[in-house]
């Protein structure tokens, strides 16, 4: 499969309405897309409904610093960590007052927060809108993968019911035979199971496993929440990092 074309040439897709592509443009977003979630249970809003539609995007990462977690997470990857979670939730709240001011329904995904602590989930998983949306696809550490940027990447969502041209999504798996996040994991926490839609979270993460190393291990950082060990390991995010030192 080739890489998905970029949100200002989009082939013979359907555009993005101009407003929202210079929502992005002006916050420096490079890769996003709409998702189509109809086949998806979401999040309700005041009215009791769900949302067919959802707008995802993708923050990059510092590659240095997180080249830098190869052995744990550091101060400048929670700082960074934090940082780039605000930035998502504003701009979260902008697209989403934007999208309600031109008369739709609309609701902001937070970033990073679990609302279900005994399956230590969150509301929605971004990275599943975002492979709807076409930015990437999950990768063996249960992650987002993109072309662009690996897995140094945070997400952000925001879902409506506004007619938005979606897609097409990923899913494909492009690890291959890869296994070094697996082999980095700490925690033993990672199966090797390779990613297709439909394939439960279980079958890929022992959540738990994860969580429990992230508390024991790492706790000053946001919340015991944050380790970022077998991102830290991926091929395509130590592609990035070449790239940019061969300037």
């Amino acid at each position: 499969m080739d890489k998905q074309p970029s949100n200002k040439k989009r082939g013979g897709l359907a555009p993005f309405p101009p407003w929202l592509a210079s929502v992005m443009d002006a916050d420096g977003i490079a890769l996003w897309g709409v998702a189509d979630l109809r086949e998806f249970s979401t999040p309700t809003d005041a009215t009791g409904e769900g949302f067919p539609i959802a707008v995802s995007w993708a923050v990059p990462m510092d590659p240095a610093t997180m080249a830098g977690i190869r052995n744990g997470p550091t101060e400048p990857y929670g700082a960074l960590y934090t940082a780039t979670n605000l930035r998502i939730n504003a701009l979260a709240e902008e697209i989403a007052g934007e999208l309600r001011r031109r008369g739709s329904r609309a609701l902001p995904l937070a970033a990073s927060v679990r609302t279900d602590e005994a399956n230590l989930r969150g509301d929605f998983p971004h990275k599943t809108a975002a492979t709807r949306a076409g930015l990437g696809w999950i990768g063996r550490h249960c992650q987002l993968v993109t072309f662009e940027y690996g897995p140094w990447v945070r997400l952000g969502t925001v879902f409506t019911d506004m007619d938005l041209p979606t897609g097409p999504p990923i899913e494909q798996d492009f690890c291959g035979k890869c296994d070094k996040c697996v082999e980095a994991c700490p925690a033993d926490a990672l199966s090797g199971e390779k990613w297709h839609p439909g394939l439960s979270r279980e079958a890929i993460l022992d959540a738990r496993a994860c969580d429990d190393w992230k508390t024991e291990h790492y706790p000053p950082y946001n919340g015991k929440h944050n380790c970022g060990i077998c991102s830290s390991a991926c091929p395509f995010g130590l592609k990035v990092l070449r790239r940019l030192r061969r300037g």
